[in-house]
């Protein structure tokens, strides 16, 4: 968390100097000090480094200092599924409270219904990043639609059958995703190396997004507002074992956008953010800013 902050401080330290240069070196020597895996120049995937990143920020500042027994009962199914969510959060910050929380966690609600007698069970877990399927191989594609498939009601059926909690035994079920709580700073991961492409190489679709208004209420399991603007993607160029990042981001106070590029940073216009290679996405929930400005991390 020191090293972070220093490099937040050079960042944002005023300078005469207009070409003055930054380094993430001491940022990343510390990284893989404490996560050899991230050791060396080979390539590194990015949304795997970003959880990892802000989860150990979370932990060095976390609020809860002497870490309570967790709650291991099942929240009371007589409840409403608001009351489940709250009574859910209550026990995830009973753990898990800190300014990196309050910023980029959000909560999941998934909904279990069986087709036998009706019967609807929900839980809710939180997340940190939603990580998106993409509908297609090739060609371009909305990100509405790799929202659309990632909420997308599935069958459980056969070795997938979950136990009803009324019938009291395995029946066939349907289970649909939906966001209950969204967070102040959305990072949104589209899956082009899953697991089930890995053999097959990267997914190189294109996937279309908006700068601006983001619309996500209908994956809404009720909360508003959710509508977002891009801030930061960070874009893949490549292939699974050889590639390169790069990323685009807009200043929080200019509003212009800038290209990085390993040592060389310019402004660049906005109607060529989408360069068809993003590979992690930033989104900022209207309204969330503070006094003191944006909530960018």
């Amino acid at each position: 968390m020191n090293t972070f902050s220093a490099l937040i401080r050079d960042m944002w330290t005023s300078s005469d100097e207009t070409e003055r240069v930054l380094t993430t070196a001491p940022l990343k020597s510390m990284i893989q000090r404490l996560a050899p895996r991230f050791m060396g120049s080979q390539q590194q995937d990015a949304q795997e480094f970003l959880r990892y990143l802000l989860q150990g920020l979370h932990e060095d500042v976390n609020r809860v200092k002497s870490r309570p027994k967790p709650i291991t009962t099942d929240i009371d199914d007589s409840l409403s599924a608001s009351q489940k969510s709250m009574e859910a959060w209550k026990r995830f910050l009973r753990l898990e409270n800190s300014k990196f929380v309050d910023l980029f966690v959000g909560q999941l609600k998934a909904t279990l219904r069986c087709t036998v007698c009706g019967h609807a069970s929900v839980t809710f877990d939180p997340f940190w990043d939603l990580s998106l399927p993409i509908p297609s191989r090739s060609g371009q594609v909305r990100l509405q639609a790799c929202f659309d498939l990632f909420t997308k009601e599935e069958v459980l059926d056969g070795d997938e059958k979950p136990t009803c909690s009324k019938c009291q035994k395995r029946q066939k079920c349907t289970r649909s995703l939906s966001i209950q709580k969204f967070p102040r700073i959305l990072v949104v991961h589209l899956k082009r190396f899953s697991p089930q492409e890995r053999f097959r190489g990267k997914l190189n679709t294109t996937v279309d997004f908006s700068v601006n208004g983001l619309d996500l209420s209908p994956y809404s399991a009720g909360q508003t507002p959710c509508r977002y603007s891009l801030y930061g993607v960070a874009n893949h160029s490549g292939t699974l074992l050889s590639g390169h990042y790069t990323a685009h981001c807009r200043h929080p106070y200019t509003a212009e956008w800038y290209e990085y590029n390993d040592s060389r940073v310019h402004v660049m216009d906005q109607r060529n953010v989408n360069s068809g290679k993003a590979y992690v996405l930033f989104f900022e929930l209207a309204g969330s800013k503070h006094r003191s400005g944006s909530t960018h991390v």
